[in-house]
């Protein structure tokens, strides 16, 4: 199986890929550049991988020794029949962590995360404090509306019985092949955009990694709700260091309602794009100096 992913799955962004076993299973990992660490994680949809985090990488390599993740289910990381959780989701992160202390040295590391995935990154920063240095969350999860996510420590919003209906007594795969048409995945991705018009080297490598076998597990995880925290505002209670939100204005990722409850909070920021859910898509240049700025800049005292 690892054969034919390799034979019909192309890289997702540039430089050395390497691979190792974890408690999270077997993951993969893009590395390149030189300088200090930063660790980038894609969001975790129908057709999550690293290529979502393409336009960083190629920026970030210049000046830092970026890595890239493939989440559990996704890329060219294990993608066996397996429950997928925010905590193995976070445990991959822990484990890549470990990988990059191992290469560059035990100091924090600066992360960004996309949309749901930055749950699975504030809950490890949040459990490993003086692993992570600054956080940056692009069009994150928990904020829409004004209700508060406080549940038992560790509990999901996970609907079993949904999960249940969707995996059917086979009919799972069947459903997952219908969501990942082409014309289907282009519609998905103009409601990120909130625009028709959507990077098409991303809705290319969308079309072959939800081609590749066992595609379908984490995403149908994810349609049951089971990959979201019901906890996750005592998660971001926990994140003591500085932390960069932003997000769009444009398609289905744009009410941050909710978002009043950090905004406060010294080590928190927020930056709103004219664009939709990606914005280093859609404004690279902008999204990039931004981003630069937040990682160096000084950390508040």
């Amino acid at each position: 199986m690892a054969a034919t992913r390799a034979t019909q799955l192309p890289a997702a962004v540039s430089g050395e890929r390497f691979e190792f076993d974890s408690s999270a299973g077997r993951l993969s990992v893009y590395v390149a550049g030189r300088g200090p660490p930063l660790l980038l994680v894609h969001s975790v949809n129908a057709a999550g991988s690293a290529a979502e985090v393409a336009p960083l990488h190629a920026h970030c390599r210049t000046t830092r020794s970026v890595f890239s993740i493939d989440l559990p289910g996704f890329g060219f990381s294990e993608r066996s029949d397996r429950p997928y959780t925010p905590r193995l989701m976070t445990d991959a992160l822990h484990a890549v962590v470990a990988q990059i202390q191992s290469r560059c040295g035990s100091g924090p590391i600066d992360a960004l995360a996309l949309s749901l995935s930055c749950e699975f990154l504030a809950r490890a920063a949040a459990e490993a404090p003086a692993s992570f240095g600054r956080l940056a969350l692009v069009s994150p999860t928990g904020f829409r509306g004004m209700r508060e996510w406080r549940g038992a420590p560790g509990s999901t919003r996970g609907l079993p019985w949904l999960y249940k209906l969707l995996r059917g007594p086979g009919w799972g795969s069947g459903l997952f092949r219908g969501l990942t048409r082409p014309a289907v995945i282009r519609y998905f991705l103009e409601r990120t955009w909130g625009a028709k018009s959507i990077d098409e080297a991303l809705w290319r490598y969308d079309l072959l990694t939800t081609r590749q076998p066992g595609a379908e597990f984490a995403p149908l995880h994810f349609l049951a709700a089971q990959l979201f925290s019901a906890d996750i505002h005592g998660v971001y209670d926990q994140l003591k260091g500085p932390v960069w939100m932003s997000h769009g204005v444009r398609g289905d990722f744009t009410d941050y309602r909710g978002s009043k409850a950090v905004a406060a909070r010294p080590n928190w920021q927020t930056t709103v794009y004219p664009t939709g859910a990606l914005p280093h898509f859609e404004l690279p240049d902008r999204f990039c100096a931004d981003f630069d700025r937040f990682l160096g800049a000084a950390t508040p005292a």
